[in-house]
């Protein structure tokens, strides 16, 4: 019995040492030990008597295990008694507990928000099984490291190779003319090769995929459509199977339906149909030496890595380039990783910006703590009395913990409300170009990051006044009644407001990097007028497909006509591979009277631009020498050319390359330069003079091939110039449905929203990292405010005594604002030498600035400054009102 009563005295204590535990044990042991010596003197052998005594220990044990147990109810009641206590003093002081749970979920909205982003862009897997097996696929040429490939080499490379266990091919950007359902309309196809979806571990949602016939050149026209096309054409009708469908005046049989959920990583988020590669009607897809837009998707055999299969790659192109030389020579393949290729500069600015709002949470958790510091000093008087009552400085420590999760846990649940806001807004600004846009959303992984990141931010800013407090004379705060202090108390705080302002000031910097580039880039001339540019699809009547060249010229000189008659119209020009940043084609060629290069791939290069008499003066390009087209340069007049301004420099530098004459495309006939215009940025406006490939040919529209031009009436570019493009494009729809049944014109565009477009990330990164840091400017001016009034508030009695002693207003103004300028300058200081590094990782996003732009640094420094300063003041110009009367009495 005197055991089970030392038992149960020693392990009541919830605090009780390992080493009272310890001793415990070793007199169960002894007992233990005993009561097995007494039953072998009863007559009992070892193991009887050793189990007897456990067996009569047994109830010992049990009553440990409740003891323990007991230990563990009474420290949870402690802890819910700290969450009680700590709910009363939340409630109690409600000003300070909304701008605390403000100011958190603020900063944790915004992590959240744009981890979703992250989450689902950067780190969640690729919806395909095993996706580190596939791989890009793209040719290597002299111009282009990752060209398109050529539909003739795709066979051979799926022939030949060795490492792969699948090859397909896509060919996206087709608009095709629907007829038959409705009025006539424009719809997005992708062409396939075979096995495409069956690589990807894509089941269709109806019927079946592509068969190999099918897919090869003159198979079965066949069609699989996109889930959003079989709902808002066939209502979803399940009969759909077996369907036909009218494309370019030829019947297709449905065969299946692609899943809703199938994107393949954003590119094709407005596809219509998918057919097969084989139905394309272009002459050049045979074409060994075209690339046409074509890109190649394989997965790598279980085992084999990129450099086996990128090895593997070059055997099979160095047999095709000694098999077909005129083509192939100097053609590798690049082997590009799916990731990798999809990511491209995404994963870089994402985890910029990611890192951006981390310092948005920073600014804000300093914030708390500041005011948790601030409370916790006012409170100095209520743990004295507590620890002077018995409670020691762990107790203390974990209530004041405790009050900071309950606070950030306030402040992440909202936090969270507004991260789902806020994910629908960033979506809304997402660039087109962002991969995997449609998998971003607050889903299981982004309510654990919130979870996270919340718990760490209260540990975060609940530390260090915990840690302060526990550090205090519990006598001395008896002593001093409370009243706070000054001086080194006040020490951390102003770290604390420093580091706010070096975190603010890196913020601040970089957005106005973005700002200064976005600014220079609207400055940088493309080449051509984009205020007053509308750019549009248009299609004759399936009856004309495949018609008499002939006709087909005559109808697009009559639909340019009463285009050109359109109200608000000043100058219309067809187009065939003339939109800048709106991809590209190369035509290869060499100068008459040089020798003929003995291969295509040794010829020269240059972006080709097939354009109407009147492109010139629809785009506002410059005329250098010689003349544009006129209508005179048609399919019965000579060839004639333009050059721009790169290719003369090129190629002609130091001659007037007027009258000069071309091979264009290995054709025997020659081209003659008429003349010389401007540069057009293909490329993008900051890019385009890090591209090898500038150099621009332009040809007669009316000159194209008869083949050519009778199978290609449909998806004709229009060029439009207008004072008001934006709304130029009704007036042409009304004057188009009154020429011809069945002509269609659709995809208008402003060469301004073209532009826009190729700006996207840019645009982006500034949007987001202006908000970012107009929350860091906000959060630190209030921290600096917070402190100052704060220090005022301690300083009351002090300040009294300084008036009474004669120190005037403008005195005690002086003393209080410069205590708060001193932390400003300190965290400008801190906050520049950072920036210097830190804006150096935004350097690839910077045009036309340097990260460490004197002006831009300046113009921040001033600002933040301004701000800061008005924080300071605001505070310190109620010092001086001070009655130093009430002061004194009031201690």
């Amino acid at each position: 019995m005197r055991l089970f009563v030392k038992i149960r005295s020693l392990s009541r204590n919830l605090f009780a040492s390992r080493r009272v535990e310890a001793d415990l044990s070793q007199e169960i042991h002894c007992h233990l030990q005993m009561l097995t010596e007494e039953n072998i003197r009863a007559g009992m052998t070892q193991e009887e008597a050793q189990r007897a005594a456990r067996l009569e220990l047994g109830g010992i044990e049990q009553v440990k295990e409740q003891v323990r147990d007991e230990r563990i109810g009474n420290w949870l009641r402690s802890v819910l008694s700290d969450c009680r206590y700590g709910l009363r003093q939340l409630r109690n002081n409600p000003g300070f507990t909304a701008a605390a749970v403000i100011v958190l979920a603020l900063g944790i909205g915004a992590n959240t928000s744009l981890f979703s982003v992250v989450n689902g862009v950067l780190l969640r897997p690729l919806p395909f099984p095993h996706p580190e097996q596939l791989v890009i696929l793209r040719e290597s040429k002299p111009n282009f490291a990752t060209g398109s490939v050529s539909y003739p080499n795709f066979l051979d490379w799926q022939r030949e190779n060795r490492t792969f266990t699948s090859m397909s091919v896509m060919r996206g950007g087709r608009s095709l003319i629907l007829t038959g359902i409705g009025e006539a309309e424009q719809i997005n196809a992708v062409l396939l090769g075979p096995g495409f979806f069956e690589q990807l571990g894509v089941n269709p949602a109806l019927g079946r995929t592509f068969a190999e016939d099918e897919v090869r050149i003159g198979g079965a026209p066949t069609v699989m459509l996109s889930a959003a096309f079989w709902e808002r054409k066939f209502g979803s009708a399940h009969d759909v199977l077996g369907k036909t469908i009218t494309l370019e005046g030829k019947d297709y049989s449905i065969i299946g339906v692609v899943p809703a959920s199938f994107d393949f990583l954003g590119s094709l988020r407005s596809v219509d149909v998918y057919m097969p590669i084989g139905q394309w009607s272009n002459p050049l897809l045979t074409s060994r030496a075209a690339g046409l837009g074509i890109g190649g998707i394989g997965r790598l055999a279980p085992g084999v890595t990129i450099e086996q299969a990128r090895s593997d790659m070059e055997r099979v192109t160095r047999n095709l380039a000694a098999t077909y030389p005129d083509a192939n020579k100097g053609i590798g393949a690049a082997v590009i990783p799916l990731n990798k290729w999809m990511l491209g500069n995404t994963e870089s600015f994402l985890f910029i910006l990611f890192g951006a709002v981390g310092f948005v949470l920073l600014i804000a958790c300093v914030n708390v703590a500041n005011l948790l510091l601030a409370r916790s000093t006012r409170r100095t008087h209520e743990f004295a009395v507590r620890a002077a009552l018995g409670a020691g400085q762990t107790r203390i420590v974990r209530q004041l913990l405790v009050e900071s999760t309950l606070l950030v846990s306030f402040g992440g649940g909202i936090g969270l409300m507004l991260a789902a806001l806020g994910t629908k807004t960033v979506l809304r600004m997402l660039p087109t170009t962002l991969p995997r846009s449609a998998e971003i959303g607050v889903d299981a992984d982004v309510m654990i990051f919130a979870l996270v990141i919340s718990f760490a931010a209260g540990i975060l800013f609940g530390l260090a006044p915990a840690l302060k407090t526990a550090r205090r004379d519990p006598q001395q705060s008896l002593q001093e009644g409370g009243r706070g202090g000054s001086g080194s108390r006040h020490r951390l705080q102003g770290v604390l407001v420093a580091a706010e302002v070096s975190l603010a000031l890196v913020l601040l910097i970089g957005a106005g990097l973005m700002i200064r580039t976005l600014s220079t880039l609207r400055n940088v001339s493309p080449g051509f007028e984009a205020n007053k540019i509308l750019t549009f699809g248009f299609s004759l009547p399936p009856s004309m497909f495949n018609a008499n060249p002939d006709s087909v010229r005559a109808a697009l000189r009559e639909a340019q006509d009463k285009f050109q008659a359109a109200p608000g119209v000043q100058a219309v020009s067809f187009t065939w591979g003339a939109v800048p940043l709106s991809g590209d084609d190369e035509w290869l060629f060499w100068i008459d009277g040089q020798p003929k290069p003995q291969t295509e791939s040794e010829m020269n290069w240059a972006i080709d631009y097939v354009v109407g008499p009147d492109y010139q003066k629809a785009m506002g390009i410059a005329l250098k020498s010689g003349r544009f087209f006129t209508a005179q340069d048609d399919e019965h007049a000579a060839r004639v050319a333009v050059i721009d301004e790169v290719l003369a420099k090129k190629f002609f530098d130091g001659q007037n390359p007027i009258g000069k004459r071309l091979h264009v495309n290995s054709a025997e006939e020659t081209t003659e330069i008429v003349g010389v215009v401007g540069h057009v940025n293909q490329w993008g406006l900051d890019s385009d003079d890090k591209e090898t490939l500038r150099s621009q040919l332009y040809t007669p529209f009316m000159q194209l091939p008869d083949k050519t031009m009778a199978q290609n009436a449909s998806g004709i570019g229009v060029l439009v110039r207008s004072d008001k493009p934006a709304t130029v494009f009704g007036s042409i729809r009304q004057v188009n449905s009154r020429t011809r049944s069945g002509q269609v014109v659709f995809g208008a565009q402003t060469m301004e929203e073209i532009i826009a477009s190729s700006l996207g990330d840019r645009r982006f990164s500034m949007i987001l990292l202006g908000i970012f840091a107009a929350l860091a400017l906000l959060l630190s001016s209030i921290g600096i405010y917070g402190v100052i009034s704060y220090i005022v508030g301690q300083r009351t009695r002090e300040i009294g005594v300084r008036i009474v002693l004669g120190a005037s207003r403008a005195d005690v103004l002086r003393l209080v604002f410069i205590e708060g300028a001193k932390m400003t300058a300190i965290g400008l200081l801190v906050g520049l030498a950072a920036s210097f590094g830190l804006t150096r990782l935004v350097a690839n996003l910077l045009f036309g600035v340097s990260p460490t732009d004197p002006l831009t640094l300046a113009a921040v420094v001033l600002l933040l400054a301004a701000v800061s300063l008005l924080a300071c003041y605001i505070p310190a110009r109620r010092a001086t009102t001070v009655d130093p009367l009430i002061a004194l009495h009031s201690e």
